[in-house]
């Protein structure tokens, strides 16, 4: 299984703070973010695809072309702001 996580107003918008998925035919993030879209709606891709959308795969940051496997943890979220 792979952990799908989403952070701060990500969270909000997907109305969800995570998702387990079946790692089966998953390699990389692009391929999450797929697989979501196919048992979510395309909305879900539409929101993990924004340009300032950050990636962590086991709390290293990511692009979308990083590697996934089974026990992965693959969070989401928008870019830090702040005053």
């Amino acid at each position: 299984m792979i952990e799908v996580v989403f952070f701060a107003s990500l969270r909000e918008e997907l109305g969800s703070e995570s998702v387990s998925m079946n790692a089966s035919g998953v390699t990389d993030v692009r391929e999450v973010i797929g697989k979501l879209a196919e048992e979510k709606g395309i909305r879900w891709s539409d929101l993990l695809t924004r340009d300032n959308i950050l990636v962590a795969v086991n709390q290293q940051m990511v692009d979308q072309k990083a590697a996934v496997v089974d026990k992965d943890e693959v969070a989401f979220f928008p870019p830090v702001t702040g005053g």
